[in-house]
């Protein structure tokens, strides 16, 4: 069966072997007679003898030819086939381990033809397919990490409480609403990104003033802003930009890169908004100061459960959720994400149809 595509190429020369070698017989015959009947006509040569040696010596060597040509037509063909079909079977083999959950093979790539590009297209898909099974795997790390320390916790607690290890007092019962609300916040973190992830089917575009919009937002976070000494820039290109989106969704968005700023941004440091036309889209944004993000690490930030310092706790990191919901809420709109950092200056932009 390995070889059924090989076996069915090859047998595809046959035939036109065949029949070219009937066409040159026919034509041979045909030409022949013609020849020895106007030899006949014109010196009165009795030419029936001669034909047929001549017919009986073409057909013997056209024979021998045909047959040279039969083998050196398969030969050639099924090695230049078999060259072709490799990277075909070993995408088979490696499909066979890829579907088991095994992803370090690859296929070889020896050529930049159709069936090479076809090759490489294959490994870029298992690179992704092996760096979104090793997302998925430390997500179920994370969301248990998440949850452990929390119900941890307040078993601890309640026990001693039962126990009359710990005595019953306001500070342990604020403690305990408090991991509460950590599992609260996290299962909401996964709503909102439930729901992000759906935001397409129920979006409500209007035509929005995006300098409006940053002054709704700044003043969400103006205490904050103040309790931490960050200074705050503003560069809109032009004044009255407008943008042509969901005002809540895009400001759940632009909330949570705010969020993420004031997160990892040192205090009196520096939070910058920007907006600018790039064609017909709208670019927003929101850079802040600080110690930056690995190279190694950007392309993975907007991945669910994602953090750039896996050793931070939630309370200083976050769950590592708020730049996914951002990037779905983006791509419902039909826009796009991205992430710079250097120099000491980490950029999160999105762009969005004007």
């Amino acid at each position: 069966m390995k070889r059924y595509l090989l076996w069915k190429l090859l047998l595809n020369i046959v035939p036109v072997i065949i029949v070219t070698i009937l066409v040159v017989w026919l034509a041979i015959d045909n030409l022949a007679a013609t020849y020895f009947m106007n030899l006949m006509e014109n010196y009165a040569i009795e030419p029936h003898d001669s034909n047929r040696m001549f017919i009986e010596a073409v057909h013997r060597y056209l024979l021998w030819a045909a047959l040279v040509a039969m083998v050196l037509a398969l030969l050639l063909s099924y090695l230049m086939t078999k060259r072709v079909l490799r990277p075909l079977l070993q995408m088979t083999q490696i499909s066979k381990e890829l579907a088991s959950g095994h992803f370090a093979n690859r296929v070889e790539v020896v050529s930049r033809d159709e069936v090479g590009q076809l090759g490489s297209a294959f490994n870029q898909m298992a690179n992704s397919l092996e760096q979104l099974e090793q997302l998925r795997k430390n997500m179920v790390t994370d969301v248990a990490h998440e949850l452990r320390t929390p119900l941890t916790n307040l078993r601890g607690y309640l026990e001693a409480l039962s126990d009359a290890v710990v005595p019953p007092s306001i500070e342990t019962f604020r403690m305990l609403e408090n991991e509460i609300l950590r599992l609260v916040n996290l299962v909401d973190d996964l709503q909102q990104l439930s729901k992000a992830e759906s935001a397409q089917a129920f979006l409500k575009r209007q035509k929005l003033q995006v300098d409006i919009l940053m002054t709704q937002l700044l003043s969400l976070f103006e205490l904050r802003l103040k309790g931490q000494q960050i200074a705050v820039q503003v560069n809109l290109e032009p004044r009255d930009i407008r943008i042509a989106a969901d005002p809540d969704k895009l400001l759940q968005a632009l909330r949570n890169l705010v969020e993420n700023a004031l997160r990892y941004a040192p205090k009196a440091g520096t939070i910058i908004i920007a907006a600018h036309r790039i064609q017909d889209m709208v670019e927003i944004s929101i850079s802040n100061t600080g110690t930056g993000i690995a190279a190694a690490d950007l392309p993975y930030i907007f991945e669910r459960f994602f953090r750039v310092d896996r050793s931070r706790s939630r309370d200083h990191g976050g769950a590592g959720i708020g730049l996914a919901i951002v990037k779905q809420l983006v791509e419902a709109h039909g826009g796009k994400v991205g992430a710079e950092s250097k120099n000491g200056l980490t950029k999160i932009w999105l762009q969005l149809p004007a």
